[in-house]
């Protein structure tokens, strides 16, 4: 029996990194100015590498890094991409009555939360006032109306409106008409499980 190796053909496009070597910059509010002077390459060619017409050595490549505090991996590495189809997304259930929670963000994103709440009319969160673990929770009414306590304060929102405060704060909220309402929650870091 004669084994043969798998004949794999390299990746013929290049690997694009100009832009996330911009991103990085901009998200480090340098100019490339200031890139230059920190790294000793020039601005010309900074700007020829951030528009992908050229690639940096390796050893640029690490001082452009080390400039910007970034992993060179980062730059190398593909962006992990998750598609949640509402079909897929799993039923969850944070209490309260005439709901149905979907959590759209991946189980395992932990820097962010998701979680489409389609009420229905008279629809209600707990009954107590009750808190997340989260440092900011957000309510945005996509259609309908809900009546929100946080703390000791009252708020109607309308489609359209958002309410954003700390997670930990205690807050209850309902439906209190009687026609549906679609509300997305966003908690930041996602809740501990």
């Amino acid at each position: 029996m004669v084994m043969k190796a798998l004949p794999v053909e390299p990746a013929s496009a290049p690997l694009a990194i100009g832009a996330r070597i911009r991103a990085a910059r901009q998200g480090r509010h340098m100019t490339m100015d200031q890139v230059a002077e920190a790294t000793g390459l020039t601005k010309g060619f900074l700007s020829r590498v951030e528009r992908d017409l050229t690639s940096p050595s390796v050893a640029s490549l690490v001082t452009l890094c080390r400039v910007l505090s970034r992993p060179v991996g980062d730059l190398c590495s593909a962006p992990e991409t998750q598609l949640t189809r509402i079909e897929d997304a799993p039923r969850i259930s944070l209490g309260g009555q005439g709901i149905v929670e979907r959590l759209i963000t991946p189980r395992s994103e932990t820097r962010v939360q998701v979680i489409r709440a389609e009420i229905e009319p008279h629809g209600r969160g707990e009954s107590e006032p009750y808190s997340v673990d989260c440092d900011v929770d957000v309510m945005h009414v996509h259609s309908g109306t809900i009546h929100a306590v946080v703390g000791s304060e009252d708020f109607t929102l309308h489609a359209g409106d958002t309410l954003s405060f700390p997670g930990r704060e205690p807050h209850t909220w309902d439906n209190p008409t009687d026609q549906p309402a679609l509300v997305y929650w966003i908690l930041a870091p996602a809740a501990s499980r």
